[in-house]
């Protein structure tokens, strides 16, 4: 007997489970974009818009077997997937993996591939007519923004602005540090320990003035507001039992499970599942997602499987600073520019997801 497996979004856990999954099972992913969009290299995109024909990737060669519907989901329950427009697809699994949204121009607002371009290539005038940048919040997208303008745009004068007293304080000291350092040598300001105040947009870059908490008030041709993601977790809130956690993330249990439904799963950035919001987690939620939906179709009780276990603090961050420097934590050790250029720097993975989706 076939199994049906429905997965809504095709983001980094969506557009890989159906491609693992394509071959074994009845497979569709419901995707209101038309595009792939590769989120590291819209980071690189803002210095250079040409990124952006390579990194947004048509989703037309990805499942040879199963197939792709263009369609954003409504409502999900015990049985399948309704789409906004009515259509039901019926799903013996459901994985939802919507993920989350960021700022300006680092993920589209909202389905409009056109639209979204329009924005890098208006961000990117800003940036060229900038002379002072600053960057509220030091997470990886802050910090990896410093490092592609400041090799990119080495004539740009850069502030990077963060209300934690060190780089990555959840990291080995030694990571942050060396970061530091290069951002530093780069020719990057790092303000450290104290908030930014007076920010006019959270999403979108703009111009203006901050505030610090030391009373100093600094003005800046262009701010990138880089706080972090939030979750788009609005599918699963009507689910029974479903908890919030932070950031708009939907609490799983340990079979990732969000609600009290026994075949409806969640994923990636949208789960609370103990690990970060990196693609990083996908690489331990994906093969774990594939065996356990393998398994139930075969008639395996999900009792029966053995639980997720999450990466936790040992989680990898590949943190490239440009093309050619950076650091990264690999779990037990803190890497520099060479492993850092050759794991991700150079290409961010483009060809990766090109191949994984069918494309030259």
């Amino acid at each position: 007997m076939t199994q049906h497996i429905a997965i809504g979004g095709g983001g980094y856990i969506g557009a890989e489970l159906a491609k693992s999954l394509d071959a074994k099972a009845e497979v569709t992913l419901i995707e209101a974009r038309s595009h792939f969009v590769h989120a590291p290299a819209m980071i690189r995109g803002v210095v250079d818009p040409a990124l952006l024909d390579r990194a947004l990737i048509p989703y037309d060669g990805l499942l040879k077997r199963g197939r792709v519907v263009r369609a954003r989901a409504a409502s999900v329950d015990a049985t399948g997937i309704t789409l906004e427009d009515g259509r039901r697809i019926a799903a013996d699994q459901v994985v939802v993996a919507t993920g989350s949204g960021n700022a300006a121009p680092f993920k589209p607002k909202g389905d409009d591939i056109a639209a979204f371009r329009a924005e890098n290539a208006r961000v990117h005038a800003q940036l060229q007519a900038a002379q002072t940048v600053a960057i509220v919040g030091a997470g990886a997208v802050g910090t990896e923004l410093a490092g592609e303008i400041a090799h990119a745009m080495p004539n740009k004068r850069i502030t990077l602005i963060s209300g934690q007293p060190r780089l990555f304080p959840d990291k080995p000291p030694a990571f942050g540090t060396k970061l530091t350092k290069k951002l530093e040598r780069a020719g990057v300001r790092l303000i450290l320990g104290q908030r930014a105040e007076g920010l006019e947009n959270l999403t979108d870059p703009h111009a203006g003035s901050l505030w610090l908490a030391d009373g100093s008030e600094h003005e800046f041709d262009l701010i990138f507001p880089t706080l972090g993601s939030r979750a788009n977790s609005d599918l699963l809130q009507s689910l029974p039992g479903v908890q919030t956690g932070s950031a708009g993330r939907i609490r799983v249990d340990p079979w990732l499970r969000p609600s009290s439904l026994p075949n409806v799963f969640a994923a990636g950035d949208v789960a609370d599942a103990g690990d970060a919001m990196t693609i990083v987690a996908t690489s331990r939620q994906l093969p774990w997602l594939k065996k356990a939906l393998l398994s139930l179709g075969k008639g395996t009780p999900l009792e029966r499987i053995k639980p997720y276990a999450p990466w936790g603090k040992k989680a990898p961050l590949l943190l490239p600073l440009g093309p050619r420097k950076g650091s990264s934590f690999l779990g037990i050790m803190t890497a520099g520019d060479f492993l850092t250029r050759k794991i991700k720097g150079e290409d961010l993975f483009v060809k990766k997801y090109r191949s994984l989706l069918g494309q030259p």
